[in-house]
């Protein structure tokens, strides 16, 4: 009886890293340095603590995220007008189709007049915001 190799097979899972993070650094704080410590971690808005303290060692620059409630106001209303922005787009691609399906087309164009000259409001209106948000953004 001839004896059969068993097909070599590549090892499974993910494949490694070329530059792994292997070497651990460790510091103590006193209480006082700790309670600093944290405040700066928390203006910072980095995700994690050991993020924060690679970034502040290799001088990576100190951000302080804050949050204003005015600011926080005007974006909730901005992504909800853009919302209901997009609503108005779909409702119109419908009526579009509704009525060139069941009017005559001199009909359906007489209609179409009166929705353009409400879309173009509607644009001057999108024109207003974006030039609103854009100086909101330069602002801060």
């Amino acid at each position: 009886m001839e004896k059969t190799e068993a097909p070599v097979r590549g090892r499974g899972g993910r494949p490694p890293k070329t530059d792994t993070a292997k070497n651990c650094v460790m510091v103590r704080f006193t209480d006082g340095e700790y309670a600093r410590f944290l405040a700066l971690f928390e203006q910072s808005g980095t995700l994690s603590k050991a993020a924060f303290v690679k970034a502040r060692v290799f001088g990576d620059e100190f951000r302080v995220i804050r949050s204003d409630r005015g600011t926080m106001e005007f974006a909730a209303r901005l992504t909800a007008f853009n919302a209901q922005f997009r609503k108005i787009g779909v409702n119109y691609n419908q009526i579009v189709k509704e009525l060139h399906a069941h009017f005559s087309p001199k009909k359906a164009l007489a209609l179409l007049y009166k929705l353009e000259s409400e879309t173009r409001e509607l644009v001057a209106v999108g024109a207003k915001i974006a030039a609103l948000a854009d100086e909101f953004r330069q602002r801060w």
